[in-house]
């Protein structure tokens, strides 16, 4: 890309950064909406640290993208192999996470008010814009 993006391309990246955020917020109440304290009390203890453990490295790689994308749109759309290997990283992340959101979670028994079932398809369509986008950084 040359060294002066065209606008609108520069708000998409942004949207991108943005977009992350706006994840990370809605996120915040699916342990409430997912009663996790009733059902993680289940667990043996180990597996119950592992599961917040995991879920606080994948806020913080959240986190991470978004921050990075905010911050430095302009560099993200340069075009440099730093640049197109980190949109890569991040593409591949939304993906996995668009997959496992179409092939592998069963949300239905939870989608039980209409403000969950447009939530969960806002946040599909959040996962496949974010995807498209970081695609596009990684090979143009």
């Amino acid at each position: 890309m040359n060294d002066t993006p065209i606008p609108i391309l520069l708000y998409i990246t942004y949207l991108a950064g943005i977009a992350q955020f706006g994840i990370l917020i809605a996120s915040a109440s699916t342990p409430k909406a997912l009663d996790w304290a009733k059902h993680l009390k289940t667990l043996p203890t180990l597996l119950r640290q592992m599961f917040w453990v995991y879920g606080i490295y994948i806020v913080l790689m959240i986190i991470s993208f978004a921050t990075i994308t905010v911050c430095f749109p302009h560099e993200m759309m340069s075009g440099t192999p730093l640049a197109r290997a980190l949109a890569a990283v991040i593409a591949i992340f939304w993906g996995i996470r668009l997959i496992i959101q179409w092939f592998v979670f069963d949300a239905e028994p939870f989608l039980t008010t209409w403000f969950y079932r447009v939530g969960y398809q806002l946040l599909t369509l959040t996962f496949i814009y974010l995807t498209a986008t970081y695609t596009w950084l990684a090979v143009s």
